[in-house]
């Protein structure tokens, strides 16, 4: 009934039989931060002594809510190395590095003076010192004997009554543990060299025997060099021959060999590897008195991140399967999501083919821990984790009780072929996790599933219940815009030329097909994606199974930027992406891009900032006789020959200098003007983390998190100057002010774009003259602008699979100061609205003539009541600094709160607490701010 940990800064969970609680140096008392050692439970009493790593024994009393210490006692002139409280016992035995044992009160928590010092213990013609004490034990036939092991290789049996040693052996061999057969007649000793001992009290002059259960002879007759055996448990059963179960003692033969344990029964030996460092095992037996037949049943080894329970009572020693999430951290986990109030029946079902898709060879018993019981709430409701993980993997979590209890695993990169070695494009990403989650959308009601990976890849899954053999649908996408890359007007022109709207927007791959090896003429890579989809019919199991994997494709040698933002609307059966480019929107029930945009072409005529180019170059390979800048409003010569003189110098000096920073950025919200070049999209994902230039190696896709779209090798030192005309209102040109500007001369060498950081889709008004809500897509930019999309969706069934989706920009344009990260909905009354859905339907399932599968469709409309349609609806949005409330469809500002001055947000949302409405904010400081919108509403 003993743990022993020798890790510091490490939480580990300590199950026993009676009870079950976390205790780690991170406990709320004490905060000394000292590493926990070693754990010794007062059995059925409720209480728990542990001993730190500073030397300060703590006895905690478990039978209150909150697990407290009721005493501690602090060795001042000596280090703990080993504990032993045996069963029913008053007395705790500690033993030192200076190799004495000092015996404490347990009723009392203080020392009894009753000390056996090492010299004492030993013989006294002995003049070395036998080393720390590294076992404490009490005979089986006597109590009042204590076993004493030292690590230089010496074992004391103390008489604690007579106050004096009965015998005394002495190894050539360092002892890691020792363990007693249940008759008191015979122990165990484990040692460095990989051997272990059996001693007799018959004769304690040698060894009864000395076996080395994984030395091999060699060909020249000797035994080859093993590992220590660092813990040993020898174990008698009624019904079998004993059981000694060991760690450690493996050969030095094999380099990278995994962690194992050995269990010997009889002449039979198995060795079970794991897959993490064992830190502490302990076999549970059939009674608690150590001088009874023992009749192990199973073994619980505890690892630096898994915890596992072996069955002993089978001959292959299965093992239990884990009730208890112990591998949330399996692989690093990159994103989580979190929802609340799901359909009743999600969790049933997840858990359902979950379990059809587990791992077997389990033993068929019940999990052997036992004790503690959960109080759970009467007001639970079904809430549901979804995590995110470096391998690609996704898993399912029910968080409704107290405990995280995984519903169901799907691997993301099942979609994909593996990369081969050598393969050019695996070698020029750079990445050691290619299938890494960023993002997820999950559609609880229609349970559409979608994930963004590193790769710049999306795939959407759909859930069925049935298994089939399906052809994967891959779109390709070409989402990068280059405005430096397009050749500018010469400075003996007055008149730029400009091309005709829309002629700069990114286009999806299928209209341009090229083949998946293409390069430009310079031999960079182009329209390529980053990861090769299956090609062949593919046989998936019951579950989420992938309907269609959309990829962002190479351009000009440059890799796709990933993904910042993404939305769904299993109702509309559309899916919108972005990221610093531009914009995408797929319907994916006809698997085509019916819109692919960059942010500029957004605007239209409305665009509020006046952007002007600086330090322009011409285009690797001209195909047209016109020199026309391309997205660029409000645009004149005379300003472009202006900035290019006058950055002359500084271009210059960034091709030799271009990792010198002259200033760092103060915050993600504070501002820079001074004429240099501006990085609206560099701050997200800095988060006030200092500025680091990349080098002069090519591009190379790293792992950053989502949301945050990174910086980017330019490829000149062209980028872009924003301002606001003059005629905007004050608080226009404070949100100006609002980005971070570096002033540095490498971030001339950067790119300067507007990145696409949140997406909704939402029934709205697209328009100020709009009488009626229509589907609408909400953008939100990394300037602060919100940009509304009205779309026009066919209602027919049939029609909606065969007419196209038209996308219309509306010019409607509302700004904020800082990145904006969160939409949100209320009626007139302050009622939050919630986006329309699909109600699931399981595509695989048999054709039934009576019901033919058509879509449903749930919609919740602004007003309940068509006479007030006219009043309209609330929008609420978020960014990195401040807090908006619109009335829509005209578009007035209501309300504006700004959330912090200190700081800035990193994740908002708009959510129903206590029947109420508002608005909850995360920030960069760790402080969680939630604001009433109730008050808000009652403005209107």
């Amino acid at each position: 009934e003993q743990v022993q940990v020798k890790r510091s800064h490490t939480s580990y969970y300590y199950i026993s039989l009676p009870t079950c609680i976390t205790v780690s140096e991170t406990s709320p008392t004490p905060r000394s931060g000292a590493a926990v050692l070693q754990l010794q439970f007062l059995i059925n009493e409720g209480a728990l002594v542990t001993a730190c790593a500073d030397d300060t024994l703590h006895l905690w009393n478990l039978r209150q809510r909150r697990p407290a210490v009721l005493h501690s006692l602090k060795f001042n002139r000596e280090r703990i190395t080993f504990c032993h409280l045996p069963f029913q016992s008053k007395w705790l035995y500690v033993g030192t590095e200076r190799g004495n044992t000092h015996i404490v009160n347990i009723e009392s928590f203080i020392l009894s003076g009753y000390v056996i010092m090492w010299n004492k213990a030993i013989e006294l013609s002995t003049k070395t010192h036998p080393g720390p004490v590294v076992h404490l034990s009490d005979s089986p036939k006597d109590e009042g004997k204590l076993l004493v092991g030292f690590e230089g290789g010496t074992i004391v049996q103390w008489d604690l009554r007579a106050k004096k040693a009965d015998f005394r052996i002495y190894y050539d061999e360092a002892i890691h543990s020792v363990s007693w057969h249940h008759e008191g007649k015979q122990f165990m000793c484990s040692h460095s060299d990989g051997s272990l001992t059996l001693w007799n009290l018959r004769n304690t002059t040698k060894p009864f025997q000395v076996t080395f259960p994984h030395g091999k002879i060699q060909k020249d007759g000797r035994k080859e060099s093993c590992k220590p055996i660092l813990k040993v448990e020898y174990k008698t059963s009624r019904s079998s021959e004993p059981f000694v179960i060991f760690s450690g003692g493996l050969s030095y033969d094999k380099a990278g060999r995994r962690p194992a344990l050995t269990i010997m029964h009889g002449k039979a030996i198995t060795v079970l590897e794991m897959d993490y460092p064992i830190v502490e095992f302990m076999v549970l037996c059939e009674t608690p008195y150590n001088n009874e037949v023992q009749d192990p049943y199973a073994v619980v080894v505890l690892l630096e991140k898994d915890l596992i329970v072996v069955d002993l009572t089978q001959s292959n020693f299965p093992v239990f399967e884990n009730p208890y999430p112990m591998d949330i951290h399996e692989s690093p986990v990159t994103c989580t999501a979190y929802f609340a109030d799901c359909p009743p029946d999600i969790i049933p079902i997840l858990y359902s083919i979950g379990a059809k898709n587990k791992k077997t060879g389990y033993s068929h018993k019940e999990w052997p821990i036992g004790g503690g019981t959960w109080t759970l709430g009467s007001h639970t409701y079904p809430e549901i984790i979804i995590t995110g993980h470096a391998d690609g993997s996704i898993k399912f979590w029910d968080a409704s009780a107290f405990t995280l209890q995984m519903l169901y695993k799907l691997k993301t990169s099942k979609v994909f072929e593996k990369p081969k070695p050598g393969d050019g494009r695996a070698a020029e990403l750079g990445e050691e996790d290619p299938f890494a989650v960023q993002m997820v959308s999950w559609c609880p009601h229609s349970r559409i599933f979608c994930v963004v990976g590193i790769s710049a890849h999306i795939i959407l899954y759909r859930f069925s219940k049935y298994d089939a053999n399906t052809q994967i649908v891959s779109l390709e996408v070409r989402l990068q815009c280059e405005p430096e890359d397009i050749i500018t007007p010469s400075e003996n022109e007055n008149n730029p030329c400009f091309s005709e709207p829309g002629s700069h927007s990114p286009q999806p791959h299928h209209q341009y097909p090229v083949s998946p090896g293409s390069r430009t003429p310079d031999g960079a890579r182009d329209s390529i994606p980053c990861l090769k989809v299956k090609d062949k019919m593919v046989r998936v199991p019951p579950g989420y199974q992938s309907d269609l994997v959309i990829q962002l494709l190479w351009v000009d040698g440059e890799p796709p930027q990933q993904i910042t933002s993404l939305d769904l609307n299993s109702a509309y059966g559309l899916l919108a992406f972005g990221n610093c480019n531009g914009l995408a929107v797929v319907d994916y029930l006809q698997k085509t891009v019916i819109l692919c945009i960059s942010t500029l072409d957004l605007y239209g005529a409305t665009d509020p900032y006046q952007r002007l180019t600086r330090s322009p170059r011409r285009n690797r390979q001209s195909t047209s006789g016109k020199h026309c800048m391309r997205g660029l409003s409000n645009f004149y010569s005379d300003s472009k020959k202006r900035i290019r003189t006058s950055y002359q110098s500084l271009t210059e000096l960034t091709d030799n200098q271009q990792s010198i920073d002259m200033e760092r950025s103060k915050s993600p919200t504070s501002d820079h003007v001074n004429g240099h070049c501006t990085s609206p999209t560099s701050q997200p994902c800095s988060a006030g983390k200092p500025r680091i230039p990349m080098g002069p190696e090519g591009p190379r896709l790293t792992r950053r998190g989502p949301g945050r779209p990174p910086f980017r090798k330019a490829q000149s030192a062209a980028c872009m100057e924003i301002s606001l005309p003059v005629s905007h209102t004050e608080e226009s040109r404070e949100n100006s002010f609002s980005r971070s500007r570096s002033s540095s001369v490498s971030s001339i060498d950067r790119d300067t774009k507007e990145a696409i950081t949140t997406l909704q889709f939402g029934e709205s008004y697209g328009r100020k003259s709009d009488a009626l809500p229509t589907p609408c897509l909400w953008v939100g930019t990394s300037l602060g602008v919100v940009i509304l999309i009205p779309l026009s969706i066919p209602t027919d069934h049939d029609e909606r699979m065969e007419d196209p989706v038209t996308v219309g920009p509306s010019g409607a344009v509302l700004m904020l100061k800082g990145s904006v990260l969160r939409f949100g909905f209320l009626d007139c009354n302050g009622a939050l609205i919630q986006s329309p859905y699909e109600v699931w339907r399981d595509l695989n399932a048999p054709e039934d003539p009576d019901r033919p599968r058509r879509r449903k469709l749930v919609h919740f409309s602004p007003s309940s009541s068509q006479d007030a349609f006219g009043e309209g609806h609330l929008a609420v949005v978020c960014s990195e600094r401040q807090a908006k409330v619109f009335l829509m469809p005209s578009q007035s500002c209501l309300f504006v709160h700004n959330i912090t001055e200190s700081s800035f947000v990193l994740r908002a949302d708009v959510v129903s607490l206590c029947n109420s409405v508002c608005l909850a904010c995360f920030c960069a400081n760790g402080h969680v701010m939630t604001l009433s919108t109730q008050q808000n509403a009652s403005k209107n």
